[in-house]
C-alpha cells in the first residue's frame, strides 16, 4: 500500500482561551464557525472554520492533563499538529509503520465530524505533529 494524500483536512491551533480566539478569527481573518464538537475521549473542545477545502481548527483543552493542555503548558499556544485527508487510516498506519514511522496511534480511532483519525509522531515527521484523517 502506498498512502494516498487526498488534501489537507485542517491545521489545528491549540489556544489558551477559545471563545477570545473565535472572535480574533473572526475580526482578523473574516470567517465563522462551521462546526463546533467536544471530543471527550481528545480532551478537546475543536471550532472549524472552513478555507476552501481545508479547515482551521482552534483546540481548545478541556482539562490541564489532556493532550492539547499538556501542549499549552509546555510549548504555550500555537500550531499543534497539521492533518491530512487519506482514502483509509489502517491501511495508512501500516504503510508507515512498515517504512519505520514512530505511531502515536496503532490503529484508527473516532475522530470529530464522524471521521476515523490517527495521530504519527513528530519525531517521525521532521518535528510536526501529523494526523491522519479519513471520511466516512
Amino acid at each position: 500500500m502506498t498512502i494516498h494524500l487526498v488534501d489537507i483536512d485542517h491545521v489545528g491551533i491549540a489556544v489558551e482561551d477559545l471563545e477570545s480566539s473565535v472572535e480574533h478569527y473572526r475580526t482578523m481573518l473574516g470567517v465563522e464557525p462551521v462546526h463546533r464538537e467536544r471530543v471527550e475521549d481528545q480532551g478537546v473542545d475543536e471550532v472549524l472554520f472552513a478555507v476552501g477545502s481545508s479547515f482551521i481548527q482552534l483546540l481548545g483543552a478541556v482539562g490541564p492533563d489532556s493532550p492539547v493542555g499538556r501542549s499549552l503548558a509546555t510549548r504555550g499556544p500555537g500550531l499543534h499538529h497539521v492533518a491530512y485527508r487519506v482514502r483509509d487510516v489502517a491501511g495508512a498506519l501500516d504503510d508507515l509503520s512498515a517504512h519505520g514511522a514512530r505511531l502515536v496511534d496503532r490503529a484508527p480511532r473516532p475522530g470529530s465530524r464522524n471521521t476515523l483519525i490517527a495521530f504519527v509522531h513528530p519525531r517521525s515527521m521532521g518535528g510536526v505533529l501529523v494526523e491522519l484523517v479519513q471520511t466516512r
